[in-house]
């Protein structure tokens, strides 16, 4: 079996496996090299054979033990009908939906296949490329993250927008909602069936979401989620990634019921091994700074949050996805340190 399906079965391993998310990303030359060819971000997306080449970049380079698609999360509310265009430097904007009528109009949650057959297709291009220990890792946006950029029409920095129409009219935020948790059903039970043998559900603005609000709209959306996967496909490990849970980490573990909880650095690897990791395989958490300054620092903290989960199944990881300014250098030394603690 491989590295990374052995840790989300449970299994200890003597060296973690490696991987990264935003792995196939902007601080690569090669994945600037290829994003020039395809002319802009969202054709780089829906051109199976360049979004291939780059999820497979950094496997050629580094050997990681998962390549993850290169898609976007926003993808899905563009297949449910949302328009959805990037504005070079500021980031993607959508048509904003925040009427009744508005979510009226979204397409089914079956009707999203046809618009992401590329990304499907993408899949079944990178698997047979593979090397044999290196798992195919799909993934979409949680339903709260989603639904905050839907209802903003854009990122921000507080998800204010989503917050107000989910007190202001909580029929038209439920049933946004349950369009985008069907919709994610459909589109990761798709990426498996296309040959993702992992998918892993990013809920970056999990962490605004304050008491009953974190149960009801982070951890029941991702719990049904998890559950009607592995009723569809039993044997596909789901990675959930509640971002900012603090100590909820452990709450989000035992309601999700996902074979693995990826951390940020919001907690240490120590607590994480303490409160965590016997309820599931843990991901983290090196600060993704560390490979901008790099140094005997960026050695001490991956050998650190190696040797915390030594005992338990651990994935090494970042606590948030690389940033085009990071130097690549820095992530060969990062898998060195890793291996070497």
């Amino acid at each position: 079996m491989k590295p990374i399906l052995r840790a989300l079965a449970g299994e200890t391993l003597p060296t973690p496996p490696i991987w990264m998310m935003r792995q196939a990303g902007r601080y690569l030359p090669e994945y600037r090299a290829t994003r020039a060819k395809a002319g802009d971000f969202l054709s780089l997306c829906y051109t199976p054979e360049l979004a291939a080449e780059v999820t497979l970049q950094p496997i050629r380079r580094y050997g990681f033990d998962a390549a993850i698609l290169f898609a976007d999360i926003l993808l899905v509310p563009q297949a449910l009908g949302a328009d959805l265009w990037f504005v070079t430097g500021e980031g993607p904007r959508l048509s904003t939906t925040t009427t009744p009528d508005q979510v009226a109009a979204l397409k089914p949650a079956g009707a999203i296949h046809d618009h992401l057959a590329p990304v499907y297709q993408t899949l079944r291009t990178v698997k047979p490329e593979l090397p044999a220990d290196c798992t195919l890792i799909g993934f979409a946006g949680a339903p709260w993250t989603v639904a905050t950029y839907m209802i903003a029409g854009r990122g921000t920095p507080d998800q204010g927008p989503a917050h107000a129409l989910k007190a202001e009219a909580p029929e038209v935020f439920d049933a946004l909602m349950e369009r985008l948790t069907e919709a994610t059903i459909e589109y990761l039970s798709a990426q498996i069936e296309a040959g993702a043998e992992v998918v892993k559900l990013f809920d970056s603005w999990a962490g605004s979401l304050q008491g009953d609000d974190f149960d009801r709209y982070a951890l029941a959306p991702a719990a049904r989620i998890t559950q009607a996967l592995k009723a569809r496909h039993p044997q596909v490990p789901v990675i959930a990634f509640p971002r900012g849970a603090g100590t909820r980490f452990p709450q989000a573990a035992e309601a999700i019921g996902a074979a693995g909880i990826a951390i940020d650095e919001g907690v240490t690897a120590a607590w994480a091994a303490e409160h965590l990791q016997p309820l599931a395989c843990v991901q983290g958490n090196l600060p993704n700074h560390l490979l901008v300054t790099g140094g005997e620092e960026l050695t001490r903290q991956a050998q650190e949050i190696t040797r915390a989960l030594r005992g338990g199944p651990h994935i090494f990881n970042l606590g948030h996805g690389i940033t085009p300014d990071a130097d690549p250098e820095n992530v060969t030394r990062m898998i060195e340190a890793v291996r070497s603690a």
